[in-house]
């Protein structure tokens, strides 16, 4: 597993490093067969230290945790607590999902725009139809997953929404967390 620590504006020596890859590769390791990489990020937030960290599965899941203390370590070992606490819950599902697959998800590539409100102005040409000027363009990849996988997916990224390309029919769904808690899943036909 390849590991990427960093501090953003804090030096993290070499012990910590140490730390770092024996506790959460052994963590990984663990709960999950086969990780590709992990992403290692400590800042300081006031008088606490606050360590992200984010692993990349070669199923195509990514998980992600985040923890804060008054001391570096504390927070990643809370950080790591968090790790392995999504991990374990998720390893029966994954063993599930995966147990015929034997080549890691394909992914395909995206656009992704970040669109931002504007004034009303006659005059502006980057305003398009919608009245919401691009400010950001990017490239996303876009899973091949099983329903299931997506909204696992979803929920180990903590985010609302998952776009992914459906491995029954090749179609783009979308699955999303609704208002009253319940998970939504859009496919169109």
């Amino acid at each position: 597993m390849r590991y990427q620590i960093s501090g953003k504006q804090i030096d993290i020596g070499e012990a910590l490093q140490t730390h770092v890859k024996t506790e959460l590769g052994e963590t990984v390791e663990k709960y999950a067969g086969r990780p590709t990489d992990a992403s290692v990020i400590f800042s300081k937030s006031g008088h606490e230290f606050v360590c992200e960290c984010i692993v990349h599965l070669s199923t195509g899941l990514t998980c992600q945790a985040r923890d804060h203390a008054n001391d570096i370590y504390a927070a990643f070992d809370g950080c790591n607590e968090k790790m392995a606490k999504q991990l374990r819950r998720y390893k029966r599902r994954l063993k599930d999902h995966h147990k015929d697959r034997v080549e890691p998800v394909e992914l395909s590539l995206g656009s992704a725009y970040i669109l931002a409100p504007t004034e009303e102005s006659d005059d502006d040409a980057s305003v398009d139809e919608v009245g919401a000027m691009i400010i950001a363009e990017t490239e996303t990849k876009i899973p091949s997953l099983s329903v299931g996988e997506a909204v696992m997916q979803m929920e180990l990224a903590h985010g609302a929404v998952q776009v992914f390309r459906n491995e029954k029919h090749g179609g783009i769904n979308v699955v999303y967390r609704r208002d009253d808690g319940n998970i939504g899943w859009v496919d169109p036909r």
